[in-house]
């Protein structure tokens, strides 16, 4: 029934602007305002919306994940652009915040966008 409709994902930010300068600055995401909302577009016809929301409350869980062909790399990248990765508990991460993989498992790095939101960095094929 909604096999052609075109789905995609969504969720809120406190900020629309600071989104705006994060995922299109920081991050280097194609987007675009509509809707009083920031659709990001991902390549592929992949797309999300980030929704204002007053009552924003940070989701407690990965909401976005980047595929990238070197997560080290990327690390590399968003350290330099003021990206603070995260630290968690329950997973070996060495002093960068990267949690490598057994070949099993990619390598991932997580870390937040303004209106706290958890993203990933994580090996595998970015296309």
């Amino acid at each position: 029934m909604l096999k052609d409709s075109h789905a995609f994902s969504g969720f809120s930010v406190d900020d629309v602007s600071k989104a705006k300068d994060f995922y299109g600055g920081t991050l280097g995401v194609d987007v675009a305002e509509e809707m009083g909302g920031l659709r990001l577009n991902l390549g592929s016809g992949t797309s999300v919306f980030l929704y204002p929301k007053d009552n924003h409350q940070a989701a407690t869980y990965t909401v976005l994940n980047f595929p990238v062909q070197n997560v080290e790399d990327a690390v590399d990248k968003l350290t330099s652009a003021g990206v603070q990765l995260e630290l968690y508990e329950g997973f070996e991460q060495d002093e960068r915040g990267i949690a490598h993989g057994d070949g099993q498992e990619p390598d991932i790095a997580w870390f937040k966008d303004p209106a706290g939101n958890i993203l990933s960095v994580l090996s595998g094929d970015p296309s």
